[in-house]
């Protein structure tokens, strides 16, 4: 199965190492980012678990959740978690799915039928408290993932949905955003009383208010 954009996700079932979880549940009304790993011990993923625990703070405070998924069984995973804090220097602070039967793996069209399904599961899934897909990421085994850019998204999706812009190339938080074509000036008056500059008449740059 392959998940589209603003698609709701499957729920699932799961055995986690802070214990089992049904996703949904588990996301209530907050966002979440779900990422696969292929295998426990794996040195790209080690990385990346550490860093996702140092900024897990910083997911926290967007209202985001995070929980990985490797497809070995739970009891590799705490060995693992033991390894991630003493190599990286942060201990593993949010849940790490056991999915040793790849269920959530081919819910989520992270196996590819015609691959080594250790290969194939490298995924990131950004999940709005709706429960709908908001953007995937599919990485190779070679290229470790980037932390900042996955909360760079989030910033950028979240101010989209409150203030109903659009953000251009390599946006961050207090640089101008793109008021859609699809909202007229007239509704722009009122949307945007602090006005825009419009080097085009479709390409309209405005700044939000702090």
């Amino acid at each position: 199965m392959s998940l589209q954009l603003n698609q709701i996700v499957p729920d699932f079932q799961v055995e986690t190492t802070e214990g089992p979880i049904g996703f949904h549940d588990w996301i209530g009304d907050q966002w979440a980012v779900l990422f696969s790993h292929p295998a426990d011990y794996t040195p790209v993923c080690t990385t990346e678990l550490g860093e996702a625990s140092r900024l897990q703070p910083e997911f926290a405070a967007r209202g985001v959740k995070l929980i990985g998924l490797s497809v070995d069984p739970l009891e590799d995973h705490h060995g693992w978690a033991d390894d991630i804090r003493a190599t990286q220097g942060y201990a593993l602070n949010f849940p790490l799915i056991a999915d040793r039967d790849r269920v959530v793996s081919s819910l989520y069209g992270m196996v590819h039928p015609e691959a080594d399904p250790k290969v194939t599961v490298r995924a990131v899934f950004i999940i709005d408290p709706q429960k709908r897909l908001r953007l995937s990421f599919t990485y190779p085994p070679s290229v470790g993932r980037n932390f900042d850019e996955i909360l760079r998204v989030i910033d950028a999706l979240q101010t989209s949905d409150r203030a109903t812009v659009a953000t251009p190339v390599n946006w961050r938080p207090g640089e101008p955003v793109i008021i859609p074509p699809s909202i007229s000036d007239e509704e722009a008056r009122k949307l945007f009383p602090q006005g825009w500059d419009a080097p085009r008449p479709y390409l309209r740059y405005t700044r939000l208010p702090s």
